[in-house]
């Protein structure tokens, strides 16, 4: 799939038929309600072609007769024809109202619980407004399409055709000359189709690239404000707006297009009826009746055939919105785990044999981020793993809980490879903190919380606090229940960072995975929070992105990330003394990266 930022509007698409049976499998449970209000809808538009039938038996009869009772009798007669056409089209809006927001929830919960099972590297890849845009706008235009033009294509198709039955019955040349534009109709409507479809692709692409500067503006205000760079991001919001702009008059410039050609020819066709009846009832080969209730049906069907033009409009962005959505839904998710080869060992510990990494994504000829990595940490052990910048630490960390794959090797724990474990188990037995704390729109409480089981309570969140000398959260306006804001943006950042520690050791893992977790702590503060992890590291096992001696000295042993392989493993005395790059990393001239 081409990158998700670039826009596919002008690749072809699915046809719009095969794109809409994707919605079936959500359509189905609804189906009856669904059909059933079609069928309404179908009967109440017929209901409305019996009016110039009524119209035509009062001119013939009680007007020509000037039989007044009969002409009241009539009226009364369209009066109910207009109010069970009226009835039976509300019935058919509350038949559909319920189940299709039912489908469009469905549909969204499952999206959402796709993307969460996708990797890492999708979520790399993909811009998080086309996401949105996705979930939001994509599956309004469906639900918009399965309550209105999925209906209204076969009712007005039906209405057409009894229509066209009921004028070549009242006269068959009159109905000829009011068939003449059908095929031309036909013909700007399949030229229509496969113009509209690409224009409307490419809006709903730039829709979602609109979306993610919106986002990234709000969620990186205070870069954007601290930089003054604030007329930059309105000029770029300004472009797409633009072009966005631009896109939608191209959408609405086929659209007339089209509405004139629907509209004009049915029109001029109308009015030659109207001649030619005129003229036949004059010579008194047609009469009055016959000829008010042809044209009455032939006015009745303007709205059927009018609105063709954008129920296919909305039809074509109906059928792009479901190939967007099941872009994402096709993607394939991480699997559950299951053994690709021997899956125990007798090695403790974590272990890590002969692996690999490349990025998905990287090109062919580029060297592997990572190259034979062969790594033992034992059993109850600790170990830091040191590097310069750019050699893959924060990459290796984040193969053990398989947040990527690894290209060749495997990864054991306690001697059993991670692809043989279920995902949930693998993620239950080894907790992570990141170099850059991620917390949720949630309370303080809920954000640690999240790394234990759901039997937790107020213990393990103090116990956890405690150890990330996070003690401040009992401080908050609320205690540990004050709502910390999106991206914890009200916290400062040593804050989020002794948050995140605390998510990671409150369930006691087995396995623990340390991606720099201190580096936005001031020297105090370190110092004590080293106190307390100590104990922590006791009772487990251990992998430690450090960068400053400090942070190095938590560990039993250290490993020397460099080139993408391991250089060498020792204890910081020996690695000190014995190894020249180690000692220039430790002297604190190489800033901490990734």
């Amino acid at each position: 799939m081409s990158t998700p930022d670039a826009t596919t509007a002008d690749h072809p698409s699915p046809s719009t038929v095969r794109s809409l049976l994707r919605l079936w499998p959500y359509v189905r449970p609804v189906r009856t309600r669904l059909f059933g209000a079609a069928l309404v809808a179908v009967v109440a538009s017929c209901t409305g072609l019996v009016i110039p039938l009524v119209l035509k038996w009062m001119v013939d009869g009680p007007v020509a007769d000037h039989d007044t009772a009969g002409i009241w009798l009539g009226a009364l007669y369209l009066l109910l024809l207009g109010f069970a056409e009226a009835l039976l089209f509300g019935l058919r809006r509350w038949l559909v109202a319920r189940p299709l927001a039912g489908v469009e929830a469905g549909m969204r919960a499952d999206l959402y619980r796709h993307l969460q099972r996708l990797p890492v590297s999708f979520h790399d890849r993909w811009a998080s407004g086309q996401l949105l845009s996705r979930g939001t706008t994509d599956l309004m235009l469906l639900r918009q399409f399965l309550a209105f033009p999925l209906t209204f294509l076969l009712v007005n198709s039906v209405t057409i055709l009894v229509g066209v039955m009921i004028m070549l019955a009242q006269d068959w040349t009159l109905g000829l000359v009011l068939l003449a534009p059908a095929l031309p109709v036909v013909i700007v409507c399949w030229l229509f189709e496969r113009r509209y479809s690409l224009v409307a692709r490419r809006a709903q692409d730039q829709v979602g690239d609109l979306t993610t500067v919106v986002e990234e503006s709000v969620l990186g205000i205070r870069i954007i404000k601290g930089f003054g760079r604030h007329r930059s991001q309105t000029r770029a919001f300004r472009e797409l707006s633009r072009t966005l702009r631009g896109t939608e008059l191209a959408k609405a410039r086929l659209l007339a297009s089209i509405w004139a050609v629907i509209v004009t020819l049915p029109e001029l066709a109308i009015g030659a009826a109207l001649v030619l009846g005129t003229v036949q009832v004059a010579d008194g080969h047609l009469s009055a009746g016959t000829l008010v209730a042809f044209l009455s049906t032939a006015l009745a069907l303007r709205w059927p055939v009018d609105s063709i033009g954008f129920l296919l409009a909305m039809s074509q962005e109906a059928a792009t919105a479901t190939a967007r959505y099941f872009e994402v839904m096709d993607e394939e998710p991480e699997s559950s785990g299951t053994s690709t080869g021997t899956a125990h060992t007798r090695d403790g510990g974590l272990r890590f044999h002969g692996v690999r990494f490349r990025y998905p994504d990287a090109p062919a000829d580029a060297p592997p981020v990572l190259d034979r990595i062969d790594l033992h940490i034992r059993s109850g052990e600790s170990m830091a793993l040191v590097g310069a910048t750019g050699t893959g630490k924060t990459t290796l960390t984040a193969l053990v809980p398989r947040l990527h794959e690894v290209t060749s090797g495997r990864i054991t724990l306690d001697g059993e490879d991670i692809t043989a474990m279920p995902r949930e188990e693998l993620r239950a037995r080894v907790a992570v903190a990141f170099e850059e704390p991620t917390l949720f729109s949630a309370s303080v409480g809920e954000n640690v919380l999240m790394g234990a089981a759901d039997t937790a309570g107020a213990a393990e969140l103090d116990r956890a606090l405690a150890v990330a000398q996070a003690d401040f959260a009992h401080a908050l306006p609320q205690g540990t229940a004050t709502q910390v804001g999106e991206q914890g943006l009200s916290l400062s950042g040593g804050q989020r960072q002794r948050l995140a520690l605390a998510r990671a050791v409150v369930g006691r893992p087995r396995f623990l995975v340390l991606d720099d977790p201190l580096s936005a702590l001031d020297v105090h503060t370190e110092a004590a929070v080293e106190a307390a992890l100590r104990r922590v590291l006791d009772r487990t096992t251990a992998l430690i992105v450090a960068h400053r001696p400090s942070t190095v000295l938590l560990a039993d042993r250290v490993a020397l990330l460099s080139g993408g392989r391991i250089a060498a493993v020792g204890t910081h005395q020996e690695l000190l003394r014995t190894n020249t790059e180690y000692a220039h990393l430790m002297s604190g001239d190489e800033e901490d990266d990734r």
